[in-house]
């Protein structure tokens, strides 16, 4: 084996980012922390932070979210949902321009997180404060994201795009996956679901035909034995996330 050297290779650090997105108010939304310290110091960006050397990526990323916004991550391996502000948690892309932060050279491994509809979150870390936004807005191209109060402007690092790739893994994921269902309670009617898809695509669907293509679809949607009238009107049947992952036939996203 040849000598090794490790010293000839220049270091850098690894970070994890998370695109963390639920539906609030009908709307896709993602948590965005205004950052406390430089570099981009009171810019909107992701919540995320630097690697550990003694945690692997799915702890790092687990962590973060925690630290920054309160959500635990569920666990893979569990057969029901963290209790509460549990969020679904997957690996997303690697992000390695070399002029991506201006500290150093920085890798992050971003991460996708879904949750259901959650009360504002808590800032920690280097975050100064923490809130949900719409993903509309965050992706803006009309000068970047702000509040009534600010000037607009892109989130930080390279953010808008790790973002716009997040909300696109969610969008085609939906399609042949139950990963929907990680938007919603453990407890669901098929109106509250249609939502979610409508939210995460931004387009409207056909009630009747939606009903017809989740309930008939094997082991998407199982009957929680109740019914439910928060939506108003009618008691509407109560459903869990049945045991299927992958759907077959697929929810296909409509042609916009």
């Amino acid at each position: 084996m040849s000598p090794y050297d490790p010293s000839a290779f220049p270091p850098f650090a690894v970070t994890v980012d998370l695109v963390v997105l639920t539906v609030r108010r009908h709307a896709l939304c993602a948590l965005v922390v205004r950052r406390g310290e430089p570099p981009f110091q009171g810019r909107w960006a992701l919540p995320g932070g630097f690697v550990r050397g003694d945690e692997d990526l799915s702890a790092a990323a687990a962590r973060e979210l925690t630290e920054e916004t309160g959500l635990c991550a569920q666990d893979p391996a569990a057969t029901a949902p963290a209790p509460g502000n549990g969020a679904h948690l997957e690996q997303l892309a690697t992000y390695g321009d070399p002029r991506r932060d201006p500290r150093m050279r920085v890798v992050s491994v971003a991460h996708l997180a879904l949750a259901p509809d959650l009360p504002a979150p808590r800032a920690g870390g280097d975050a100064h404060s923490a809130r949900w936004a719409p993903v509309e807005d965050l992706l803006s191209q009309d000068g970047g994201f702000g509040r009534d109060d600010e000037q607009p402007a892109p989130l930080a690092f390279d953010h808008a795009q790790i973002l716009a790739d997040g909300v696109e893994r969610a969008r085609s994921k939906i399609e042949y996956s139950s990963l929907a269902t990680a938007f919603c309670p453990a407890e669901f009617t098929v109106g509250e679901l249609r939502r979610v898809y409508e939210a995460v695509w931004g387009v409207a669907l056909d009630p009747r035909n939606f009903h017809r293509k989740v309930t008939g679809t094997p082991g998407f949607l199982v009957p929680a034995g109740g019914t439910t009238t928060r939506q108003g009107g009618r008691p509407a049947q109560l459903f869990r996330a049945g045991g299927a992952t992958l759907l077959n036939p697929p929810m296909l996203r409509p042609e916009v």
